[in-house]
């Protein structure tokens, strides 16, 4: 039954975001698209849909045709936020309350003007002027000019289609260019986004004198992929992209209503006051009726295309949030929230200790002389330093994280110079039975080497040449005191070098006695078993695009093993527990970007386990006022119940 969970639980995680597709997928939902650090990491299709198939996007128009069409002629320096709709509209000059609203007012939905709906009432039998402008006869922009404002502009949010149109008629004005050319050849044939694959206003346009005008609030339609392009492109710009998506400081909606309801940038929706506790704060949205959305998270690397009918009868951010933001933030970290470590806390920037400066790397284990070994890269070592920059270094640390002493170790057969990926490197080290056991990367994939004389010299023993680019062992207590069985286990990312993330993390074990056999190396395969053949290999541990260099130990007083997984060198990584080597994983911690910006390397030094506190070992890049390329310490604390 044991090996019947880990199966289960290994298929469950076998693709990112299932859970989030099987509760979208009860829910209405025709097409989701999820893409992350540039590229497509899920994508599902309900029967009978595709992925070239547009969507009917509603409301989301508003911020991918009405706010790019804005950003344009904001970047063009023909219009601001701040200027009188008046300067573009010459209706509205001589009218006391119209003349009054500013293009800001009509982007966050502010302007006063009265929406073009009535609650429960389906938009094709409105009556009078509101259906007129659904059906788009006489032209909805004649309509728009016209409707009614209900307040004074600015001092209140009331969601409104004809103050969008209205929008539209003052970008038109102050360009004075076809807004649809605009678009094609600014935005989407830039981003490859072929004419099939999008459309706007309803597929027509309306004419004011020599005026060409497109529906903005609605009537448009996207692939989900060419809707994320749009969303990515947002997402990488500056300048006025920036401003569209920033909070533009009006009046919030009424929360009473619908608490998730977020507040207005320029055409967009954003996260600024945190109403979408799981979602990130930089967080911007585009959203229709029907529940057509689009969530762009830049600190997340991530935007999330959803389109189809209602999720549910819930107020619509209410289902937004609740529905598909939450979900899917539960699984932007690969694995369920701990039910053991409910977090870490780190202790502040100004404690981070910092030795041996310009080198880096340090994979670490606990002798049986009671000294940590450690192997440091790219630099000359513990102070005072060696005479030369080596790739590869050896040290010992005697003390406690609070107060040691560190000495290099030098070897003949074991000091390699060269810089990068172009220099041999240690990326794992472990003592068993007094002898040191090292794996070497940047080898074409790696090598094992081992010393009996704590250092000193050096053997080499064998090379992989399928996965294990960066190798790590499981470390236990002092001289391997306390593992869990007779083997020695081995984790790495599933890919040939450690200098590219990879989607998964392997497992490989030995016999202690046998370390140096490499016929003797079994690899986990899944469902319990294991195999001798490296092909036939699975995955222990996989998160797409993220697994790139690890740390492993046991935590003998929370029985529990910690992998540290590193996702890049910009300071995305992340904690992962679970009751055997092999899983089920859960998340202790997990962040897109640390703290201390550019860190990489973080290793989990058995020796310096003092209970709930741990001291990490990292190293990383100079900035933040800080140069973290060094032997860097910080203390953590576990978070349990």
């Amino acid at each position: 039954m044991k090996y019947l969970f880990f199966f289960m639980a290994a298929m469950l995680w076998a693709e990112p975001f299932d859970a989030v597709v099987r509760r979208l997928a009860g829910s209405n939902t025709h097409a989701f698209l999820v893409r992350r650090d540039g590229r497509v990491v899920r994508e599902w299709y309900a029967e009978g849909v595709t992925a070239d198939k547009k969507q009917g996007t509603a409301s989301l128009a508003k911020a991918l045709i009405g706010g790019n069409s804005l950003m344009l002629a904001m970047e063009d320096g023909r219009i601001r936020p701040e200027d009188a709709a008046s300067k573009f509209i010459a209706q509205w000059k001589d009218d006391d309350r119209r003349g009054k609203i500013t293009i800001r007012h009509l982007a966050t939905h502010t302007s006063g003007i009265q929406d073009a709906n009535e609650d429960g009432v389906p938009h094709e039998k409105l009556a009078g002027w509101m259906g007129e402008f659904w059906r788009r006869s006489p032209s909805p922009f004649q309509l728009a000019l016209k409707a009614p404002v209900l307040f004074a502009p600015g001092s209140a949010y009331h969601y409104s289609n004809p103050g969008m149109a209205m929008l539209a008629y003052a970008v038109a004005v102050s360009h004075g260019q076809d807004q649809k050319e605009i678009l094609r050849t600014r935005v989407m044939q830039p981003l490859g986004i072929a004419d099939g694959e999008w459309s706007l206003s309803y597929n027509e346009k309306f004419s004011d004198g020599g005026l060409t005008l497109y529906a903005n609030w609605g009537g448009a339609a996207f692939t989900p992929r060419a809707a994320a392009a749009i969303g990515e492109w947002m997402m990488t710009r500056g300048g006025e992209a920036k401003t569209m998506v920033r909070y533009a400081g009006m009046p919030l909606p009424d929360r009473g209503k619908d608490k998730y309801a977020p507040a207005s940038g320029l055409c967009w929706y954003t996260n600024t006051d945190g109403v979408w506790p799981k979602v990130p704060r930089d967080a911007f949205v585009g959203a229709g009726a029907g529940h057509e959305v689009m969530l762009v998270a830049p600190s997340l690397k991530l935007v999330a295309v959803r389109n189809g009918r209602a999720l549910n009868g819930k107020p619509f951010w209410t289902a937004v949030y609740e529905d598909f933001f939450a979900p899917l933030m539960e699984e932007i970290a690969p694995y369920p929230a701990s039910d053991v470590i409910r977090g870490v806390d780190f202790a502040p920037v100004e404690t981070v200790t910092r030795k041996a400066i310009d080198s880096d790397n340090w994979p670490l284990t606990w002798g049986d002389d009671n000294a940590m070994y450690t192997v440091y890269g790219d630099g000359t070592g513990f102070e005072p330093g060696v005479e030369e920059k080596l790739s590869m270094g050896f040290a010992r640390i005697k003390g406690s994280p609070l107060v040691y002493e560190a000495e290099n170790i030098r070897s003949e057969t074991g000091e390699r110079k060269g810089d990068g990926a172009k220099g041999l490197k240690a990326s794992g080290l472990l003592m068993v039975d007094q002898v040191l056991y090292m794996w070497v990367r940047n080898a074409a994939n790696s090598e094992l080497w081992s010393s009996a004389d704590r250092a000193v010299t050096w053997k080499q023993h064998f090379r992989w040449k399928e996965s294990f680019g960066s190798p790590v062992f499981l470390n236990f207590g002092k001289n391997y005191e306390g593992a869990r069985d007779g083997y020695v286990y081995v984790y790495s990312q599933d890919g040939g070098s450690a200098y590219k993330p990879d989607d998964g993390i392997v497992l490989a074990r030995v016999l202690r006695g046998k370390v140096t056999d490499q016929r003797a190396y079994e690899f986990w395969a899944g469902d319990g078993k294991w195999t001798r053949d490296i092909g036939k290999r699975q995955p222990v541990f996989r998160f797409a695009g993220h697994c790139e260099r690890t740390d492993a130990v046991y935590h003998a007083g929370l029985k529990r093993y910690l992998l540290a997984v590193s996702y890049g060198h910009d300071g995305g990584w992340g904690i992962y527990d679970a009751p055997e080597p092999w899983g089920p994983w859960t998340t202790a911690f997990h962040t897109p970007e640390w703290d201390l910006g550019k860190t990489h390397g973080y290793r989990l030094p058995a020796k310096w386990m003092q209970g709930l506190n741990l001291y990490l070992v990292f190293s990383g890049a100079r900035g933040k006022g800080m140069h973290y390329d060094a032997f860097s310490v910080r203390r953590m604390r576990l978070r349990v119940e």
